[in-house]
């Protein structure tokens, strides 16, 4: 057992933090996702982040639940240096950003959204699906 020393000072709080289950296929979750992340960012980062983590966020939730068959989990982050927004899945098939052509719907944009928009971005892989994150830094741009 590893014990840690305390100065006898209260933990630090941890980071605000949002987690949300996701229902398979049901995207009234997606402006439900945005609504609790904007509460979350109420007095968050730069002019704007939240206009942009709202619409990231949305964009990951949406191709959870679009393109896999289960449940997703949300996960989002504050730190004073960053926002970080996970979508967890449970396909191990990795999403790959296209360039849709500008004459056809808007499908297919989303990760190319992220890519252009978010600080970093990636996908983690679990021993059971995946994860797709992204940051924004907090600093103004």
């Amino acid at each position: 057992m590893v014990e840690e020393e305390t100065d006898g000072a209260a933990d630090p709080m941890p980071p605000p933090q949002l987690r949300r289950r996701l229902g398979r296929a049901d995207l009234r979750a997606v402006p439900e996702a945005r609504r609790a992340l904007r509460e979350l960012l109420r007095h968050w980062g730069r002019s704007g982040a939240s206009d942009v983590a709202e619409l990231l966020t949305s964009e990951l939730v949406t191709n959870a639940l679009l393109h896999t068959d289960d449940d997703a989990i949300l996960t989002a982050v504050v730190s004073p240096r960053a926002l970080r927004v996970e979508v967890r899945d449970f396909m191990a098939r990795r999403p790959r950003p296209r360039c849709p052509d500008a004459d056809q719907d808007t499908n297919g944009r989303g990760l190319v959204l992220v890519d252009s928009l978010a600080d970093a971005w990636g996908v983690c892989p679990h021993g059971v699906g995946k994860s797709v994150w992204f940051e924004l830094r907090a600093e103004a741009a």
